[in-house]
C-alpha cells in the first residue's frame, strides 16, 4: 500500500460502529481518507468517531434500508471514492420452517436493501469521476447455506449476486466492485450467536480459530486500492481454509 494513497479522496462505511466496518474505517483513515462512519448506533457511532481521533472523520446516523435517508447521505457528500458496505445482522438461529416473517424482513433490509442502496447512489458519483471502489461484505454462509441462519445465508447470498452484476455493469468506468466472503470472525456478531452455533463453524475451519476484523479489513485495504485494478466482480474468501469453491 502507498503511504497517503488516499488523500482526497472519501470513503462511506457502513456498519462503521464496530467490528469489520470500524476496522476497515481505521485502515482508510490512516492512508488519508476521509471516512464518513454509517450507523443506526448514535452512541456506539459516536464513540467509534472518537477512537478514530486525528484522522479526518465525519459520522452518519441513518437506517440503511431507508433510500430517502441513504440518497440526502450519498447526495450531501462532494464526492465518494470508496464505499464499504459492511452493515449486517444475523437474525435469529432457527431453521426455515420456525423463521419469523418479522425477522426475515428485517435482516433483508440491512443486509441486502442496505448494501443496494448504497451502491445505487454510490456509484453514478464514482462513475462521473472516473474513478471508484465498492467493497460489499457478504459471508461464507451465502455461498455454502448456514443450517438455522438461513436468511443470513440469503441475504449474503443475494450480496454476492448484486456485486457481480454490479461489477459487470460498472467495468469499463473506472470503478471495481467486488465482494468480501468471511467465515466466522471474533466480532460483535458471532459473540451473539450461540456456543453450539459458533462451534459448528469453528468444526469446518481447517484453521480451527475465527477470524479478526483486522484481517478481513486488510483484505478490503487492498480492494479500496490503486493495486487491485483487474479484479471486479469477484468474491474473494476469508475462510480459514473452509471454503471448497
Amino acid at each position: 500500500m502507498v503511504a497517503g494513497e488516499h488523500i482526497g479522496r472519501t470513503a462511506v462505511v457502513t456498519g462503521a460502529a464496530r467490528g469489520i466496518g470500524l476496522a476497515v474505517a481505521r485502515r482508510l483513515a490512516a492512508l488519508g481518507a476521509h471516512v464518513v462512519l454509517v450507523d443506526r448506533d448514535e452512541a456506539a457511532l459516536a464513540a467509534a468517531a472518537e477512537s478514530l481521533s486525528g484522522a479526518r472523520v465525519s459520522t452518519l446516523a441513518l437506517d440503511v434500508g431507508d433510500e430517502a435517508a441513504v440518497a440526502r447521505a450519498i447526495g450531501g457528500l462532494d464526492s465518494v471514492h470508496m464505499l464499504v458496505n459492511s452493515a449486517g445482522i444475523a437474525g435469529p438461529t432457527v431453521p426455515v420452517t420456525e423463521y419469523p416473517l418479522a425477522d426475515f424482513e428485517a435482516v433483508m433490509r440491512v443486509n441486502l436493501t442496505g448494501t443496494f442502496l448504497f451502491c445505487k447512489h454510490a456509484a453514478p458519483k464514482m462513475a462521473a469521476a472516473g474513478w471508484g471502489r465498492i467493497v460489499n461484505i457478504a459471508s461464507l454462509a451465502g455461498k455454502e447455506g448456514t443450517p438455522n441462519a438461513p436468511i443470513y445465508s440469503a441475504s449474503k447470498a443475494a450480496v454476492i449476486g448484486l456485486t457481480k452484476a454490479l461489477g459487470k455493469e460498472l467495468a469499463g468506468t473506472g470503478v471495481l466492485a467486488n465482494a468480501v466472503a468471511p467465515a466466522a470472525l471474533d466480532t460483535d456478531m458471532v459473540k451473539n450467536m450461540s456456543d453450539a452455533h459458533v462451534e459448528i463453524m469453528l468444526n469446518k475451519s481447517p484453521l480451527r480459530r475465527l477470524g479478526s476484523a483486522d484481517e478481513c479489513a486488510a483484505m478490503v485495504q487492498w480492494l479500496c486500492s490503486g493495486e487491485c485494478s483487474f479484479s471486479t466482480g469477484a468474491v474473494f474468501d476469508l475462510s480459514g481454509g473452509r471454503a471448497t469453491y
